[in-house]
């Protein structure tokens, strides 16, 4: 099948979208709780208020961080990211009471692309556990060469319809959406990183894998050998003879 090639105005419009969808919810929220907060005397639908906004703004928040390093910047271009950072923004992201997070990774810089990667991947797996459980993150190596293994178990575990064509950027319809954009972005990262992604699912758990692609070292063939010419003189041939 052959590749999509997304315009970039396509692709940020795109991701612009994803990022509003997610951020949407809480914001609203929030004005939902200071309507309430205006219109409201009674102690009780106040306090609920308050704490709907205490909860939404956390919310919002922590998605902006995530995304501000998922998709944004994050710095200056060829810039690394602490995981630290990573795994902090993941965990507000993440941890609740749905959904559990574990994170095994050095605490070290790594380079950009490679950082965005893992949080799309770790953002891909909570969908493989639509009831939520628990996202397991393994992340070994330096930053050159690093192994990301994420694995998610809940009940009703699944790998998304269309989930590795979209990151091996081959779409079946041959089109890109806004449901469909996180995965076909993911392939986008992983390939400027270098790595390769893959899937399994065993049972209720879902297994992703990355590494660094293979290069192969094309065998040196050594040139073929010439014949080298005999200039020795033929039998056949008459000897030279000297006149005296």
């Amino acid at each position: 099948m052959t590749p999509v090639d997304l315009d970039s105005l396509d692709l940020s419009a795109l991701l612009c979208s994803r990022v509003c969808h997610d951020v949407i919810s809480p914001v609203g929220a929030i004005v939902n709780g200071l309507e309430v907060l205006e219109d409201e005397s009674d102690t009780s639908m106040r306090e609920f208020a308050l704490e709907l906004i205490g909860k939404s703004a956390k919310q919002a928040s922590a998605r902006l961080q995530f995304a501000r390093i998922a998709f944004g910047a994050a710095g200056s271009a060829g810039a690394s990211i602490d995981l630290a950072d990573a795994e902090k923004v993941s965990r507000g992201m993440f941890g609740d009471e749905k959904t559990q997070l574990t994170w095994s990774a050095p605490q070290a810089l790594y380079p950009k692309n490679k950082v965005k990667l893992l949080l799309n991947l770790v953002m891909i797996a909570t969908s493989t556990i639509p009831r939520g459980g628990l996202i397991d993150v393994v992340v070994r190596g330096d930053g050159e060469a690093p192994t990301i293994v994420i694995k998610s178990k809940g009940s009703h575990a699944r790998i998304p319809p269309h989930v590795e064509d979209l990151i091996a950027g081959t779409p079946e319809n041959g089109s890109v959406d806004a449901h469909s954009i996180l995965p076909f972005y993911a392939g986008l990262v992983a390939r400027a990183a270098a790595m390769n992604v893959r899937f399994r699912i065993e049972g209720d758990e879902v297994t992703i894998d990355a590494e660094p692609v293979a290069v192969s070292v094309e065998p040196t063939v050594a040139p073929a050998r010439q014949p080298v010419e005999d200039t020795r003189p033929s039998d056949s041939e008459p000897p030279e003879t000297s006149l005296a």
